[in-house]
């Protein structure tokens, strides 16, 4: 049998009261302190135990609704956020007057710098109000926004266009977050961050071919003025799907059953974690200033996605030094989204296979990266073939990041953390975007020399702290073993924190 109502204290073996029925012997739910799954473990009065097999085609069923949105929303995402280094080799460098000094590199970084200003009133909103409703709003903005490119005639003027971009995009990430959270346990989070994250990797054999096509248009635009109506388009459609079929949490999953609903937030109570809570805790938010877990995840974030600027930004433009035509640099951009899409797909599923091993996979990640960035440093321009292979497998960075989020959303309680944290990590992602291209100088083309220096060291920096994390986490499970609480029957309770509440136990 899967969990029972009457949970036995791990040490002791002592059988503790029911918390489903404190909760039935009130007239009203407190949500403003606990957390809204109460509401439905109060309504339910059927059977309060449930096989294996009952869970297992419950999860199956949140996957076959809940990943598939979350995947394409990101192909999606990341097809219009890279669109600028494909486009750049079709005549929007010059056309822009974009080829002086670092103004391209900083068009790449000034799209990050909006998503720092708009992730933490996204993650608020999402908090607030419906987050299928939010992740509408702003998917449908941003395709009207990406569109807007085609309209841009200066490079100021894409500055602009790529800073309000950058905000209304900056959303997806974190609430992605908050609502894996919601749905999985512990040990399946990091399985399905990567699900919807290896979109990043496999969107980027479908959309070269897609601008491949464009490319050949001859008409009144330019043909990256095509690529950006078409992409744009594309968005504020998908942003209806989105809109109709995105289910936000297993409390308001509309396709479940009531007994479905019960066992899909019943079986949370194992994570210590709540499900979701519409109320803003300040004292929360304090409480993460003061993790240094929190802060450990937030650097890696940073030092890991500075080696992000040259994939994201720089590819086309680094194949097309090797000698090779327009359109063919834009084609041998394929097997590096296939690469790495494998990448981010195989490391969380290892997460998953093996657990306890999450940041020894994080840091062996970034050894492919420094391995590549090396490669792309010191090989001379005539090893065309090592050359290539650093380029395909820069971004093996990925598959350790999306780790990254499922530990830091298996490794925070309490419902305002949970979001602070996650627009925090998030906030390091950004930071990272913002310095990577602006490492990668015009003047140091076509070797890049001291870009791929800087990423060699901040690799190797993220993947030492992988390791320190890993051991921070170690150290705390111990002194809370020590204490001798191990139990879920607070897991839902006074929206508890991870620090706050003596059951919770880290993930590594």
């Amino acid at each position: 049998m899967a969990e029972k109502n009457d949970i036995e204290h791990v040490h002791t073996g002592e059988r503790r009261p029911s918390l489903l029925g404190e909760l039935r012997k009130t007239d009203t739910v407190d949500t403003l302190h606990n957390d809204e799954a109460v509401k439905v473990l109060a309504a339910y009065h059927g059977n309060e135990e449930w096989t294996e097999a009952e869970e297992k085609r419950v999860v199956k069923k949140i996957d076959r609704r809940l990943l598939p949105l979350l995947i394409l929303t990101y192909g999606v995402q990341y097809y219009d956020k890279a669109m600028l280094s494909q486009a750049a080799i079709f005549g929007l460098r010059t056309d822009l007057d974009l080829t002086k000094g670092n103004r391209y590199s900083f068009s790449a970084a000034i799209f990050y710098l909006g998503f720092i200003v708009g992730a933490t009133p996204a993650i608020i909103m999402a908090q607030r109000f419906p987050i299928e409703r939010v992740a509408f709003a702003i998917v449908c903005l941003w395709g009207i926004c990406h569109m807007c490119t085609a309209a841009c005639h200066s490079f100021q003027a894409l500055y602009a266009q790529r800073f309000f971009l950058g905000v209304l995009e900056s959303g997806v990430s974190p609430m992605f977050m908050l609502v894996v959270a919601g749905f999985y346990k512990k040990d399946e989070q990091a399985l399905r961050m990567g699900a919807w994250y290896c979109a990043t990797g496999y969107v980027s054999i479908v959309a070269p071919l897609i601008n491949y096509g464009l490319g050949h248009i001859k008409g009144s635009l330019h043909s990256w003025q095509y690529m950006y109506l078409v992409a744009g388009s594309l968005t504020v459609v998908w942003s209806f799907v989105i809109l109709f079929y995105m289910p936000p949490d297993p409390i308001r999953m509309k396709s479940l059953t009531e007994r479905e609903r019960y066992i899909a937030v019943a079986r949370m109570r194992i994570n210590n974690a709540g499900v979701r809570n519409t109320h803003f805790k300040k004292e929360q938010v304090v409480e993460v200033l003061m993790d240094i877990r929190f802060w450990i995840v937030f650097s890696m974030a940073f030092l890991i996605m500075i080696a992000n600027g040259p994939v994201s930004t720089f590819s086309p433009i680094i194949i097309n030094s090797f000698g090779y035509s327009t359109l063919n640099s834009l084609l041998l951009t394929m097997p590096s989204g296939a690469i790495i899409g494998t990448v981010e797909l195989v490391a969380p599923y290892l997460a998953y296979k093996y657990p306890g091993n999450r940041t020894w996979i994080i840091a062996i990640c970034q050894c492919g990266t420094i391995l590549a960035a090396l490669l792309l440093w010191n090989l001379p321009r005539s090893a065309t073939g090592g050359l290539l292979y650093g380029v395909f497998t820069l971004a093996t960075f990925g598959g350790g990041y999306a780790i990254l989020m499922g530990i830091q959303t298996a490794n925070t309680a309490g419902y305002t953390k949970k979001s602070v944290t996650a627009s925090g990590i998030f906030l390091g992602y950004c930071l990272g975007n913002v310095v990577g291209p602006l490492v990668f100088k015009p003047k140091d083309a076509p070797r890049y020399a001291p870009g791929f220096i800087i990423v060699v060291i901040t690799s190797i920096i993220a993947a030492v702290l992988s390791i320190v994390y890993r051991y921070v986490c170690v150290w705390e499970n111990k002194k809370r073993d020590r204490m001798g609480t191990e139990a879920f029957d607070h897991a839902y309770e006074d929206d508890l924190t991870d620090m706050k509440n003596p059951q919770f136990r880290y993930q590594i």
